[in-house]
């Protein structure tokens, strides 16, 4: 594909700082600037396709799979009570790059409907501690498979 003005792309090609927790060949995932609840981590493949229907399909079980440890991760490393993982299409995506959110919930965390607060890391380095806690959980994860 052409050069595509994207700020993922951007992450992608290391011009664009973020916390990264997953670097695989096909997939990158990295701390959303603006979580929703600490860990909240964003997961977009390598390549440049705007929604899932664009993803090509020998991609799909290795895509989900980063999405699956990740959930793991929100719960064994986070101590979240589960997950939320989802994505947008289009309306709602607000960068036109394919990306997975996947959030860490605990009941009664103030998340409902679709009305949801953002939240600030504390400093650059508390980000990076999640980042780093996720990453060792989920290279781990992917190691033991």
């Amino acid at each position: 594909m052409g050069e595509v003005a994207c700020i993922f792309c951007e992450i992608i090609k290391g011009r664009r700082q973020a916390h990264m927790v997953v670097e695989a060949e096909d997939a990158v995932a990295f701390l959303d600037a603006r979580p929703l609840f600490k860990g909240h981590t964003l997961l977009v493949p390598r390549e440049h396709y705007e929604t899932l229907t664009d993803l090509p399909e020998e991609m799909l079980g290795s895509y989900f799979g980063h999405a699956r440890r990740l959930a793991g991760a929100m719960e064994s490393v986070l101590g979240a009570a589960g997950s939320f993982v989802a994505m947008n299409n289009r309306v709602s995506q607000s960068v036109p790059h394919l990306h997975v959110h996947v959030v860490p919930r605990n009941r009664k965390d103030g998340l409902r409907g679709f009305f949801w607060p953002r939240q600030k890391y504390a400093s650059d380095e508390e980000a990076a501690d999640y980042a780093e806690r996720l990453r060792t959980a989920v290279t781990g994860a992917s190691r033991g498979r």
